[in-house]
């Protein structure tokens, strides 16, 4: 199969294979990089970051890398329903988890509302740093953003998790689309309408976009080796994103446990929930996850991710793996531990070979 896509052209790469933009601590300068210098696009999901330290990084990163790469930011990092959010409604989700804060003998935590978003100064901060991709879930920046990073030079990716999403990113002008299926791992990027409305899986997402939409299509969402990257071009896709097979190599932030966890036979029950965040995620099955049917309400995200925050440390602390985020695709098969250069190595060799 032939490596040259319109992908590797827009974005100046050897070979049409993504790294998953992992946020939450996952992404860091070495993955970022190591993918970036094998011929893919190594990205850094810096949502959680502060514009200073989205500068540290990418000055890391360039230390690393002369390669493109990518940073990632979410456009909505802050859910509507949190402004004013009743007390009372706060109350009753706190006494919902107490019983696993006492598990681990821990108290519940203080919680203030007021959470301004991050996005419009985290922008600067990226195109201060000048990146050549821009990737973004959540949402469409606005005009200005797009015609800014246009005039810079900077590539823009957004992520649709159904054609209408991709409709609306082509409108804007942006230069690529991530197809992202519902077999993926970590949050549900939609934006149009609610997540459980939005689970279209990657395959037929990728032909839904390639009848409408003419903007390059890159494929994410069970996609882990070569044979998924093959199989993503020929329905039409111009790239594959991975972001899973990822989380197991050596330069990847992810825990000892999580790791092992993705090596082993637990990896095949992957779960969407929101009881952990707030917002859809898929992640392996947890107590949680169990214990807390979708329709619960929980928490506005941010807000519940930031609750469970130290029931995830502490739990990770005290070895209870029923109790901590484990984020997953649906396809662990198969993955290969060892370096990102290992894993592109084989990636390519598998979805490029003549």
């Amino acid at each position: 199969m032939e490596n040259r896509t319109r992908i590797t052209e827009l974005l100046g790469i050897q070979y049409p294979i993504l790294q998953g933009p992992m946020g939450g601590g996952f992404s860091n300068a070495a993955l970022t990089a190591a993918v970036s210098n094998t011929g893919g696009l190594g990205s850094f999901g810096a949502y959680t970051l502060t514009p200073e330290q989205i500068l540290a990084v990418d000055k890391e990163i360039k230390s690393k890398t002369d390669k493109p790469y990518n940073i990632n930011l979410w456009v909505s990092d802050v859910d509507q329903s949190l402004e004013n959010f009743p007390a009372e409604k706060l109350e009753k989700v706190k006494h919902l988890f107490k019983p696993y804060f006492d598990s681990l003998g821990i108290p519940l935590p203080d919680l203030d509302t007021n959470i301004p978003s991050k996005f419009l100064k985290q922008v600067e901060a990226v195109f201060e740093a000048r990146p050549a991709v821009f990737s973004f879930i959540f949402g469409i920046p606005s005009k200005g953003i797009l015609d800014e990073a246009r005039k810079m030079g900077i590539k823009t990716v957004g992520a649709a998790t159904t054609l209408d999403e991709a409709l609306a990113l082509e409108q804007a002008g942006v230069d690529a689309i991530v197809a992202s299926g519902f077999e993926a791992g970590g949050h549900r990027p939609s934006f149009l309408k609610p997540a459980p409305e939005s689970l279209t899986g990657t395959f037929a997402l990728i032909q839904h976009l390639k009848a409408k939409i003419k903007t390059p299509i890159i494929a994410a969402g069970g996609i882990a080796d070569g044979a998924g990257i093959r199989a993503a071009l020929t329905l039409g896709a111009d790239a594959a994103q991975l972001g899973t097979a990822f989380l197991v190599t050596n330069e990847s932030n992810a825990t000892p446990a999580h790791r092992a966890m993705l090596l082993s036979d637990e990896s095949r029950y992957t779960v969407l929930s929101k009881s952990l965040t707030g917002r859809m995620g898929r992640m392996i099955r947890n107590r949680v996850t169990e214990e807390v049917p979708y329709a619960t309400e929980v928490l506005p995200f941010p807000l519940q991710s930031r609750f469970m925050g130290p029931l995830r440390e502490a739990a990770l602390a005290q070895g209870r793996t029923d109790l901590s985020i484990f984020w997953s695709g649906q396809n662990a098969v198969n993955l290969k531990p060892g370096s990102a250069e290992q894993l592109m190595q084989s990636l390519i060799n598998e979805a490029f070979a003549h």
